[in-house]
């Protein structure tokens, strides 16, 4: 049988979109914020980390979300994304944690941004931008058990004292300590006892140094949710503010909905080969529906063979490989027309897949899968949740 004539799309949608809901973000806020609150004696407080563009979600739609239920201080990797920040009008306290010794500190130090220090190059570079009267706001930072960013232990008495040394010239002023923990996904894991403790004898070092850092943090998002005994005066979340609970103990709302219109339809023969390689070829006569939407977009191609949608409302089989740009889904025997709705991935709640299905699919995290989604996807905040997040 020949292909079903394409017929001109309708005005329900015209390319795959991304909506962000800023109410889901508010309400994982309020959930850490409330999860913080009761598991440490005085309390704690809530940095929300909007890394990587928030995760993929705008780092400003999170941020605003986050700051107006329940947190009080913003988290990024680099000082360009802390600058981006206060460009958008953000004012919040801001740590930048990870960049290299060229950075631009002085700009950094000029917004009012908070620096990570993890070695001895970092504080002299950071010390030589800071403006007299204006010292940088530093945390230093320890490798508690990642062997990756952060100081070594054996020359954290090094960097402490070098940091008291900067404090008393007038370059800095030390206001946080921090660490990480590397398997705070395993509640109960002996490496997280080792992080702890790793992390009270770079305290003792510290203030030994005669520095006393108001901030302490050690603990993300699984540890936020799951460790009281890793709280400390800070927490940091990134992850949770956008469903995700690498602990797997806490139900999170996912805060995106990724849909892609039906853009063409075609009726073959049982024994037609879909897609490059030929990997799927139809058992039955059936119909296909093309999506515009691939892994440029962020779809996981390794997800092909496993992956599913929702049309019309039903899980309907992606078949055949992930392209660039496009994916098949096999219909059956039902009906569908150009410009229907689907559902690539959502919250779950009419029964889309949601991040954490697709991360499995693909055998990765649903950090990965929700920061991969690409510039092409139309990006729409919901605006009928916005009077309540601003």
């Amino acid at each position: 049988m020949s292909a079903v004539p394409l017929a001109r799309t309708t005005s329900r949608t015209t390319a795959p979109r991304l909506l962000i809901d800023p109410e889901a973000i508010a309400a994982n806020t309020r959930v850490l914020a409330g999860r913080v609150a009761r598991g440490t004696p005085g309390g704690t407080a809530l940095m929300a980390v909007v890394k990587a563009d928030g995760f993929g979600m705008g780092a400003t739609t999170v941020a605003r979300a986050a700051l107006a239920h329940g947190a009080t201080a913003l988290g990024v990797t680099t000082v360009a994304e802390g600058l981006a920040l206060r460009a958008a009008g953000l004012d919040a306290p801001v740590l930048s944690w990870l960049n290299g010794v060229d950075a631009d500190f002085a700009g950094a130090i000029g917004a009012g941004l908070d620096l990570a220090v993890p070695s001895t190059a970092h504080l002299a570079a950071i010390a030589r931008a800071a403006t007299p009267g204006r010292p940088a706001r530093v945390h230093l930072h320890l490798d508690t058990g990642l062997a990756r960013d952060g100081a070594e232990p054996s020359g954290w008495a090094t960097l402490c004292r070098a940091a008291r040394a900067a404090e008393r010239a007038g370059q800095v002023h030390v206001v946080g300590l921090m660490g990480h923990l590397a398997r705070a996904d395993e509640p109960g894991h002996p490496a997280n006892a080792a992080g702890r403790t790793r992390f009270a004898w770079g305290l003792q070092v510290a203030r030994a140094c005669g520095l006393r850092p108001a901030l302490r943090h050690l603990a993300a998002t699984a540890a936020a949710l799951t460790d009281p005994q890793s709280h400390h005066t800070l927490v940091r979340v990134g992850a949770g503010l956008v469903g995700i609970d690498p602990s797997g103990t806490t139900a999170l709302r996912p805060a995106v909905t990724l849909s892609a219109p039906v853009v063409q339809v075609r009726r073959v023969r049982a024994g037609t080969a879909v897609g490059y390689g030929h990997t799927w070829t139809t058992p039955r006569a059936t119909t296909l529906a093309l999506l515009p939407v691939g892994y440029a977009d962020g779809l996981p191609r390794t997800a092909s063979g496993r992956a599913s949608v929702l049309l019309r409302g039903q899980r309907r089989a992606i078949v055949g490989r992930v392209s660039m740009d496009q994916v098949v889904l096999d219909l059956g025997d039902d009906a569908v027309e150009l410009g229907d709705t689907s559902t690539v991935l959502g919250p779950g709640d009419a029964g889309e897949p949601t991040p954490a299905e697709w991360a499995a699919w693909s055998g990765t995290l649903p950090h990965e899968v929700l920061t991969g989604f690409g510039p092409r996807l139309d990006r729409v905040v919901a605006t009928t949740v916005l009077r309540s997040v601003r």
